[in-house]
């Protein structure tokens, strides 16, 4: 392992997928750091629409790779930005309009780096993290949603 894959390795303190609910708190507790000036904090809830269409269900699913998958990401963000720590915790299962579905954190020295690895943080989970939503309308029609 080089040096700087040990060291986003370390940088990596919380990386979960659950089924209870989850707390904005721990995340934030997961990533303090001395060394940080500045801490980013994303939180994904789930909204009552989408798409002009009343939500009335939501459930997400994941792929049995999603945390090696999920430490992956979270890898790659390490090794892009000076960050001192990251937290990323995903929900599965069935959510209520309101509830966390995801909260992602980053604490860097500067709050520009910390803004942007936290950004980069939850886009490259949407974009490549095996978990998918599934959202039922109050008009009877459902959606698939690939990568959350």
């Amino acid at each position: 392992m080089s040096e700087d894959s040990a060291a986003a390795g370390t940088a990596i303190r919380l990386a979960e997928i659950r089924d209870t609910p989850l707390s904005v708190d721990e995340v934030f507790a997961a990533v303090g750091d001395p060394a940080a000036g500045g801490v980013a904090l994303f939180v994904g809830t789930v909204r009552d629409h989408d798409h002009a269409r009343d939500v009335s269900a939501l459930s997400y699913s994941a792929h049995p790779t999603v945390e090696r998958e999920l430490r992956a990401v979270m890898e790659k963000v390490a090794a892009d930005f000076p960050v001192r720590a990251l937290a990323a915790v995903h929900r599965v299962g069935d959510l209520r309009i309101g509830d966390l579905a995801v909260v992602v954190a980053a604490s860097c020295p500067h709050r520009a780096e910390a803004f942007d690895a936290c950004r980069r943080l939850i886009d490259d989970l949407k974009a490549q993290v095996p978990i998918w939503k599934h959202q039922t309308f109050a008009d009877g029609g459902d959606e698939w949603v690939g990568a959350c």
